[in-house]
């Protein structure tokens, strides 16, 4: 029988997580092996790889630095080019614009072998765009490339998708969003800003990336939605936070807003109104310190105007809704016919308060 293994490229802010999730849940998920790549041998990293390791995961590295991951302690198990030729599905979470191309071009070569690809964030062009809950049944066997959306892109998906066109798939007039952006993770040490930063709006009809890739994942189902997003950075490292305004064709209230958002597991209510507290609840209460869901919402920021227009805050759960998608979309290839039953084993980590 055909061993079903999943290789993880990149030991980051999502690669860390995702390969400790998935060697704990790999019998539920129906997963027999993970295997992950790590780039540059040094002694900083080496404690995070001796424990990914003492998980059940098996490590690879470029054959030219074998004797360099040696000398520091770290036995290679397989080149990159083995792990990657013997893997079921690969799951690339190396940093986005660092040589698409190349990094398509790259996994072309393997395509007979391996049943599926996935890259993070926005690496446009790599495959079809995916966020678990949102598009899922468009997803079919010819889906070899997917590209997991970033996080405040689930956020703003998943948004949309349940207090406008839950109700019917014309139901949103326009969407606006702002993404007041965390400066950097807490687990890194540069790159932070010292004070808000504004982005440009780099597209005309969508502003930034954000709107622009979930005008896009929508497309995927053939629905062509007007959706708009700013975004800054300020200087935190907790969590990202997104104002949303949502004008609707039908009329609503705060009553039935809160009760289609109490109806998804995928999004979590909070009373908590800082970011640093609902960061908290998650190191504390979350797998691998991430929330799974795709957005935590502030239950009291919910405004309706005339009937027809949402307004409120959220917290983006940076991390944990793409590791969901990536884990979703990897069970799916390993097991079409059974996935949904094998990802509902990850239930216990979706929080319907915060």
């Amino acid at each position: 029988m055909e061993r079903k293994i999943v290789h993880i490229v990149g030991t980051g802010t999502i690669g860390e997580p995702l390969i400790g999730i998935l060697c704990e849940q790999k019998s539920n998920l129906g997963i027999d092996e993970v295997t992950f790549h790590k780039h540059s041998p040094r002694t900083l990293d080496k404690p995070k790889i001796d424990n990914l390791i003492q998980k059940g995961a098996r490590l690879s590295v470029l054959e030219d630095r074998i004797d360099a991951f040696k000398a520091i302690g770290l036995e290679a198990e397989f080149t990159m080019e083995e792990a990657i030729a013997r893997a079921s599905v690969v799951i690339d979470c190396t940093p986005g614009g660092s040589g698409l191309q190349n990094k398509k071009d790259f996994y072309n070569k393997y395509t007979d072998k391996v049943k599926g690809f996935l890259a993070q964030g926005s690496e446009n062009g790599f495959g079809k765009k995916y966020a678990r809950g949102i598009n899922d049944h468009v997803i079919n066997s010819d889906d070899q490339f997917l590209q997991v959306v970033s996080c405040n892109t689930h956020n703003i998906a998943c948004l949309v998708n349940t207090i406008a066109l839950s109700i019917s798939p014309d139901n949103l007039i326009d969407g606006k969003f702002v993404c007041i952006r965390r400066s950097n993770d807490i687990s890194q040490t540069s790159s932070y800003v010292p004070a808000p930063t504004v982005n440009s709006h780099a597209h005309e009809i969508y502003g930034t990336h954000h709107a622009e890739d979930a005008a896009g994942l929508f497309n995927t189902m053939n629905l062509d939605l007007n959706l708009f997003s700013s975004a800054l950075k300020i200087n935190t490292q907790y969590m990202h936070t997104v104002w949303f305004n949502l004008k609707l064709k039908e009329p609503t209230s705060k009553e039935k807003v809160i009760d289609l958002l109490e109806r998804n597991d995928k999004i979590a209510l909070t009373e908590h109104r800082s970011s640093n507290a609902v960061f908290s609840f998650g190191r504390d209460q979350g797998t691998y310190g991430r929330i799974l869901n795709q957005t935590v919402i502030v239950e009291d920021s919910i405004n309706i105007k005339n009937e027809h227009e949402v307004s409120g805050f959220c917290f983006t759960p940076q991390d944990g809704n793409s590791i969901l998608s990536s884990i979703a979309a990897t069970v799916k290839f390993l097991n079409p016919h059974s996935y949904q039953d094998k990802i509902n084993s990850l239930s216990p980590f979706f929080f319907q308060r915060v």
